[in-house]
């Protein structure tokens, strides 16, 4: 940093009135089952287990891979034998036999023009992209992965990320120029031509003029610092598939620690406790967690109020009918321990799922729990398999009662990303459900009926926050911090590929999806200006958040990109807020544009310098695509900054939903800087400290904060500039 970061001191104020402090000390409820962790550990060891590999598409894929040979052991039809061929050689490449997998193509090559050298002619493209994809993805083991550098894999490849090992984008580049001579306009095998040009340093020279896409269309539009990928320095570079991070304090030390999941069924929870200077100490078997494993997402709240950040571990998504598996309810006892209490809170449940939120809505103080599940279709093969999404509603003695039916939110889809927040300033925290495949639902917070019940009702059509069909995460946030907040939507589709994604850089459009960025017009309604506002653009984006990258005060957004499909090598992406209402692709500038699957992203300041790094679980979902964890560590900027951590009493005490005013004063005159408390986006969770970036301001002028569920407005005044505090419902800040 250019400034030296001045810290107020964490304490805690003194004792409160009796009557203050007791009415926010949670009762246990029922003793929790001392065997709680165990007892989950065997659950998730006998539905591994179980698991029908056949209907299984991760991440299996080595058991997979042996089921296939076998079958291809009988005798069968061409017409048969062909399919299964081709996916056994693709089910060793997503195994990592790589060697193994080239010979099954070769193989497969020759089998089918010796059925007919037409159905090659029609066909053989599919399997020359999967073969440069064994090729590239040789190339990343024995560089990227092997001799892992922190420029590694990071578009436009340069400098340590130049592989040294050639063969494997050197035979790649065969293959696909092969492809391109027999069909030009294949845009997937153009992309990843001109990736593996890159990871041997001979881009753009070295690339055939009418294939090439030009440096400039990876520009940044805006000259952002470099931010340096520190991740094995700071002791979080996690070799992993795709999985869920959430970044907050867990042993009370005021120091931001690290949790880690990820979807293999053996992959453990993994705790990274702070040193207190910005790295990490891999404290996973003090945690006390032993055979708590998988997950492919996390969302953190204070669900009994103790003052001790707990965790929601869920899983089973993307295994439709095989995705029957448990969420966990994490507790923390304190000290960086936890313990597994999803029976005992009355959370035990078996369904698919990769999204939840946390959130207040009754507005008693203790927060509720909605759960987003997927449901699966019927198909020629299955019979519909509905698993209704899940509304808990916090009985206050650290229990949940199921309540979703009543509260009018049990829908029926395939849904991939919950966030809430209140979009009407009315008082009520609302819900936004992303439904792949569907229109996505807004659900507004009604309040209580005449029966006592709270009921939500589905205004998304009247809002106009459907689209798009194909979405995934999604986040609310105040990005013209006029007060009301805004949405974004991921746009996704499986079927989307490395070529939708170059289209996009060349400016050819393509079927593809893309997200959606809603402004809110303050009236119930919002505007599409998605394309206004400079991000409309293809990025097939899993993982997402949102920070503040400069300290400007306005909100920046990273989006985690890719696809399942091991070929998908495409960047990950940063946007910029100008603070005009208008977004800066400054992925190059940054330092941002990873090639590997993109997961859970967190914005947060472990290493309290006053600005805030961001980190990233990388990694795709099939056995083979491992990746390593990225931590971009932020250079610094003069722009000054403000840290509040907020404790409600009458309000849940972690203060989920608190909506923050900052008033500053400058040479620009005076300005209002916005934030809610929350932990971002639906994929990957930030702190819920908030760090608020104050640009050039002089001064604080105030800071006032309207507490969830009382809708108690708070006035401080008196704060200084780079500095953190912590506020306590109704009392001063300290």
């Amino acid at each position: 940093m250019t400034r030296t970061a001045r810290t107020v001191g964490m304490l805690a104020l003194g004792l409160l009135v009796g009557c203050t402090t007791s009415a926010k000390t949670p009762s246990r409820g029922p003793a929790v089952d001392a065997d709680g962790t165990a007892e989950m550990a065997a659950l998730l060891k006998e539905r591994a287990a179980a698991v029908n590999v056949e209907r299984l598409l991760f991440p299996v894929n080595d058991r997979r891979a042996k089921l296939f040979a076998e079958q291809l052991k009988k005798p069968m039809r061409p017409a048969l034998r062909l399919p299964l061929e081709f996916a056994y050689a693709r089910e060793l490449v997503q195994a990592g036999e790589n060697e193994a997998a080239l010979q099954a193509f070769a193989d497969l090559e020759q089998d089918i023009k010796g059925v007919s050298p037409a159905l090659w002619q029609a066909q053989g493209s599919a399997i020359l992209i999967q073969k440069a994809t064994t090729w590239l993805r040789i190339a990343e083991e024995q560089n990227c992965h092997q001799g892992n550098t922190p420029e590694s894999c990071l578009l436009p490849i340069r400098g340590e990320g130049v592989h040294r090992k050639r063969e494997g984008a050197t035979r790649a580049i065969e293959v696909l120029n092969g492809l391109l001579d027999r069909e030009p306009g294949n845009l997937e095998a153009r992309w990843l031509l001109n990736v593996a040009y890159m990871t041997l340093g001979d881009y753009p020279d070295r690339v055939p003029k009418s294939r090439l896409i030009p440096p400039t269309v990876f520009e940044s539009a805006h000259p952002l610092p470099r931010f340096e990928n520190v991740a094995r320095r700071v002791g979080v570079d996690v070799y992993g598939l795709s999985g869920g991070a959430v970044l907050d304090d867990y042993d009370g030390d005021g120091h931001l620690d690290l949790v880690l999941t990820a979807i293999g069924f053996d992959d453990p929870v993994r705790f990274f406790r702070n040193r207190g200077d910005g790295t990490f100490e891999d404290r996973t078997e003090q945690a006390a967690l032993p055979g708590i494993t998988g997950g492919l997402n996390m969302v953190q709240a204070d669900y009994d109020n103790d003052g001790r950040v707990d965790i929601l571990v869920l899983r089973g998504a993307w295994m439709k009918t095989e995705g029957r598996f448990p969420l966990s309810l994490l507790r923390n006892e304190g000290g960086g321990r936890f313990v597994d209490v999803t029976k005992s809170a009355g959370l035990l449940r078996f369904g698919p799922t990769q999204t939840a939120t946390w959130f207040d809505y009754d507005g008693d103080g203790w927060l509720d729990l909605f759960i987003g599940n997927e449901s699966t279709p019927a198909s020629e093969t299955e019979p519909a398999d509905p698993q209704p999404c899940e509304l808990f509603h916090n009985n206050r003695n650290g229990t949940f009662t199921e309540v979703a039916r009543e509260a009018g939110v049990a829908i029926v889809g395939f849904v991939k990303g919950v966030v809430s927040g209140d979009y009407d300033n009315d008082g009520r925290p609302d819900l936004y459900v992303s439904v792949q495949g569907g229109d996505n639902v807004l659900f507004r917070n009604e309040g209580p009926g005449p029966g006592g019940a709270w009921r939500f009702t589905n205004v998304a059509a009247r809002a106009g926050v459907t689209e798009p069909v194909y979405s995934f995460g999604a986040f609310f946030f105040d990005y013209d911090n006029d007060g009301w907040a805004d949405l974004y939507v991921t746009g996704f589709d499986p079927r989307v590929d490395g070529g939708d994604v170059g289209a996009a850089y060349l400016g050819i459009r393509t079927p593809a999806t893309r997200g959606r960025l809603y402004r809110n017009k303050g009236d119930g309604t919002f505007e599409n200006v998605t394309s206004a506002a400079g991000v409309d653009t293809v990025a097939p984006a899993m993982g997402l958040n949102f920070g503040d990258l400069d300290n400007d005060g306005y909100l920046d957004f990273y989006l985690g990109t890719g696809t399942p499909n091991l070929a998908t090598l495409v960047p990950n992406r940063m946007f910029r807020n100008s603070g005009g209402g208008t977004f800066q692709d400054v992925t190059s500038a940054g330092n941002f544009g990873h090639l590997q699957k993109g997961h859970a992203i967190v914005f947060g300041d472990p290493d309290e310098d006053g600005d805030q790094d961001v980190f990233e679980v990388m990694g795709g979902a099939f056995l083979a695509d491992r990746a390593y964890s990225t931590f971009y560590e932020n250079p610094g900027t003069d722009n000054h900054w403000l840290a509040l951590t907020l404790e409600g009493v009458r309000a849940n005490r972690s203060a989920v939903g608190a909506r923050i005013t900052v008033t500053v004063s400058g040479a620009g005159g005076t300005r209002a800087i916005r934030r809610t408390v929350g932990s971002g986006g639906s994929f990957g969770a930030s702190p819920l400290r908030q760090q608020i970036g104050l640009g050039d301001a002089a001064r604080i002028d105030s800071v006032e904060i309207t507490w969830p569920g009382s809708g108690l407005t708070q006035r401080l005044d008196g704060l200084q500039l780079d500095r953190r505090y912590r506020v306590r419902e109704g009392f001063p800040a300290s």
